[in-house]
């Protein structure tokens, strides 16, 4: 059985971030932290099926929920949002980590999501999580570099099409070997096919089959 724990802690400016997390009736040594992108919630295909793939291998998962849809965050500075970003994330972070005792952490965030990896993976808890990079915004320094020089494991996964897909910078993610890197040719920033909804539902597969994988 899974009991699920639906809360709210306060982020940037004291505005309530809310997040689900995934309780396995048997206390767990292990959880995936999931951070969907701005219009790509948690509820999306990559992180519903990846949330039963960790489920199902006896991990709690915790799905970060923030929203960024507003006039006011559409309205903020790439500075102050990254900032908006990483107090959220830090808030909720430090609310289920302080009452929950983890050993094995896997982190997967994709396109926004990248954000907050980069601003946590260095915490001293996570220095052995494994991460996972969706569609990561390769444009931003912030997100590139800490991805370059980060520890962890990584796995890096975008499309071709996508816009965030830089191939100098893809290139130099590829021979770090701290990183697994995969390009899926023809694929968008949704890691879809914009015209084939079938060969698109393959990706899906390849995707959550190399994340449980990894």
């Amino acid at each position: 059985m899974v009991k699920m724990i639906k809360d709210s802690v306060a982020g940037y400016k004291e505005k309530p971030v809310d997040y689900l997390l995934f309780k396995q009736d048997m206390q767990s040594n292990s959880i995936a932290v999931m951070f969907p992108g701005r219009g790509y919630t948690a509820q999306a295909p990559l992180f519903h099926y990846s949330t039963g793939v960790f489920l199902k291998k006896g991990f709690d998962v915790l799905h970060v929920n923030y929203d960024y849809t507003s006039e006011e965050s559409n309205s903020m500075s790439l500075d102050e949002h990254i900032t908006q970003i990483t107090e959220d994330v830090k808030a909720v972070m430090n609310r289920v980590l302080v009452s929950h005792s983890y050993e094995n952490h896997t982190l997967i965030g994709k396109s926004i999501g990248t954000i907050a990896l980069s601003s946590i993976v260095d915490r001293d808890e996570l220095s052995k999580a494994k991460v996972v990079w969706l569609t990561p915004l390769l444009q931003l320094d912030t997100v590139f570099n800490k991805m370059n020089e980060s520890l962890s494991s990584g796995l890096c996964i975008i499309g071709d099409r996508d816009p965030c897909y830089i191939s100098e910078r893809y290139e130099q993610l590829y021979t770090n070997e701290n990183i697994s890197c995969l390009l899926i040719p023809g694929t968008e920033h949704s890691l879809n096919y914009a015209d084939n909804p079938i060969e698109s539902i393959d990706v899906l597969k390849r995707v959550i089959t190399e994340i449980s994988k990894f």
